[in-house]
Parts: C-alpha cells; structure tokens; sequence
C-alpha cells in the first residue's frame, strides 16, 4: 500500500507524517484491496485547516473524503472515520449482492 502525505501552505512535519500514517494504516482493516492512500493537508487562514484523503482501490472509484476544523489531527480522526463508513458500506455492498441464476 502506497501512502503519499502532501500539504498546501502547511509544512507536514514529521509528527503529523506518522499520526496521519498510523490513522491511514487502520483503513486496511475495513477493506484489504486498497492500493494507494492520498492525503492532502491544508491551511486557509490562521486558526481553519482542511484535509482531503483519496483512497484508490482496486475494481471500483476513489472514495475521498474531505473535513474542516480548528485542529489538524481532529480532522485526519475525522476524514479517517468518514473512509472506514465509505469503505465497510463498499465492503457490504459487495458480500450482499444477489446474483440472478
């Protein structure tokens, strides 16, 4: 799994580098045909930042999910747990489809 951490007027250190990694590597869990994770971290004014990740997996679209907050490791926890619904909701959808015989 390819994780690929980029910030836009935000300097990613290497704390928020690894917090963001070990909330990514989690996603692994709710579904494990993920191929890359995206993340994008960025700063509109003094106090706002917004973080987008994209989640490529494999026979179907990105799923990407995108908050705002005071806080930048508040909105990583809260991007991460909009992915885990998109992705067991994907997941369920897959194991209950009925095929027509």
């Amino acid at each position: 799994m390819e994780f690929r951490i980029s910030g836009r007027h935000v300097d990613v250190s290497p704390a928020i580098k690894e917090y963001a990694e070990t909330k990514a590597a989690k996603l692994h869990r709710y579904f494990d045909r993920i191929q890359s994770i995206n993340i994008v971290a960025a700063k509109h004014d003094s106090h706002s930042h917004e973080v987008e990740m994209i989640v490529k997996v494999e026979h179907a679209d990105a799923f990407v999910a995108k908050t705002t907050g005071n806080d930048l490791y508040g909105c990583i926890d809260d991007v991460v747990d909009k992915l885990e619904r998109q992705l067991t909701d994907h997941k369920e959808k897959l194991r209950n489809r009925k095929h027509k015989t």
